[in-house]
């Protein structure tokens, strides 16, 4: 039961921090940039696997292409391909606590090809077309495009995903600090905190105190 939890969290959840604009640190597998649509399914409630209705909608030809050059110079085209990547490893790491070597490769075979078949790369893309349409201009399109084009366009390009990830990480660690003095200062009215917490760094643990958690490596803000 605690397999199929595991499995079913894989591809219906993917943490907010991973959709950065470049691709992922090495060895993380965590997906490249852009913006994430919401799919309905053929019931029509929100889902995974179908296009949006308004995806539907006509786009000018000319403004399309110009959402499409952008979406290139951003990277943001790259999203599809990474989320699919992200999901393929996140399945290959659960998976890979039921079975080893040539069944789990032939698993990860037979999924690759359908989910490729079920989800391709490319529907992300267009998924995203027509909210950037909505979103902005042809003109503002254009001027987007000749920032992203110049040399600080294409440095924001190339740094500004990990100053996010940098920023979110220092945030993260200055909130859990907060957090874990204001729930030592709770202590003594709720003792139960004493055996939950762990120990102020340098201080001998109290008696029977529960061993520290874990951090996340990884920590998301809206995560999980």
């Amino acid at each position: 039961m605690k397999f199929r939890i595991a499995l079913l969290a894989v591809v219906l959840t993917i943490p907010a921090s991973a959709l950065g604009q470049i691709a992922p640190r090495a060895g993380q597998g965590a997906p490249s940039a852009g913006h994430l649509p919401s799919y309905p399914n053929q019931s029509g409630t929100p889902g995974v696997g179908q296009a949006p209705p308004q995806i539907a909608a006509k786009v000018d030809p000319a403004k399309e292409a110009a959402i499409r050059h952008l979406m290139d110079i951003t990277q943001t085209a790259k999203l599809g391909d990474n989320l699919a990547a992200y999901i393929k490893n996140q399945v290959r790491t659960v998976m890979g606590h039921a079975m080893q070597g040539n069944d789990l490769q032939k698993f990860m075979d037979t999924f690759e090809k359908r989910f490729s078949a079920s989800a391709p790369s490319s529907a992300v893309t267009d998924a995203m077309v027509p909210i950037y349409d909505r979103a902005f201009s042809l003109e503002e399109i254009q001027g987007l495009i000749n920032f992203y084009e110049s040399p600080l366009g294409q440095h924001v390009v190339k740094v500004l995903p990990q100053v996010t990830r940098d920023t979110q990480e220092a945030g993260m660690k200055m909130d859990q600090s907060a957090a874990l003095q204001v729930l030592r200062a709770m202590s003594d009215e709720y003792p139960e905190l004493k055996r939950m917490l762990p120990p102020v760094p340098g201080a001998s643990p109290a008696p029977g105190a529960a061993p520290a958690p874990t951090p996340n490596p990884n920590p998301s803000p809206e995560q999980p």
